[in-house]
């Protein structure tokens, strides 16, 4: 099982990289790559087990953070409704985005970053992503879209940004943290930061 010891770091060079595409189909070691960031987000959000490994709790990981530079990410999730978002994603392409924007008025967090970062991250408030899903129980990849809205959308754009090589502090305002961010709604319901 993944550690906290297994997530690279910010100032690690491959969070800066531009990860690599996947083959298809999948290698055992890619699929093991996506079964092991599912099982990390999941081990992450169970108290026992976090408490008991010393896990940060966790609602997406990218395969660069676990320092695996090619385009796989995790989200496990719920949104503004109680529904459950649980993706693991292959080559996800951002296609769409809505003009409105939105933003988490306590800011982001990141597992490959040990520290506070106060500001707005300016995200789109929904977003339409095409990409190949892994299904964890069948091991079989579907290419599909989805539409994400609201805080679903942010934590797929703070993933598919680490597939950039960006970190979400790249995107604070450096002069105004807190400066307004226009044509944009916070989202205020998530305790979880990723």
């Amino acid at each position: 099982m993944l550690l906290m010891k297994d997530i690279i770091r910010e100032d690690d060079p491959v969070l800066r990289m531009v990860a690599q595409p996947v083959d298809l189909p999948l290698s055992k070691e890619d699929e093991q790559t996506l079964i092991n960031i599912a099982d990390y987000l999941g081990n992450s959000q169970d108290h026992e087990i976090a408490t008991k490994y010393g896990l940060r709790p966790g609602v997406g990981l990218a395969a660069p953070q676990i320092n695996i530079s090619k385009q796989m990410l995790g989200i496990l999730t719920y949104d503004e409704e109680g529904n459950d978002h649980q993706y693991l994603m292959i080559n996800p392409k951002l296609v769409s985005y809505s003009d409105e924007m939105t933003y988490l008025p306590g800011g982001e967090g990141c597992l490959s970053v040990d520290r506070i970062v106060e500001g707005y991250v300016p995200r789109y408030k929904k977003v339409t992503v095409d990409t190949h899903l892994f299904d964890y129980e069948t091991k079989e990849v579907k290419k599909t879209k989805l539409r994400l809205k609201n805080y679903v959308a942010i934590v797929f754009q703070h993933e598919y940004d680490h597939l950039k090589g960006i970190m979400f502090y790249d995107r604070i305002n450096k002069d105004n943290p807190f400066a307004e961010i226009p044509n944009s709604t916070p989202i205020s319901f998530a305790s979880e930061k990723e």
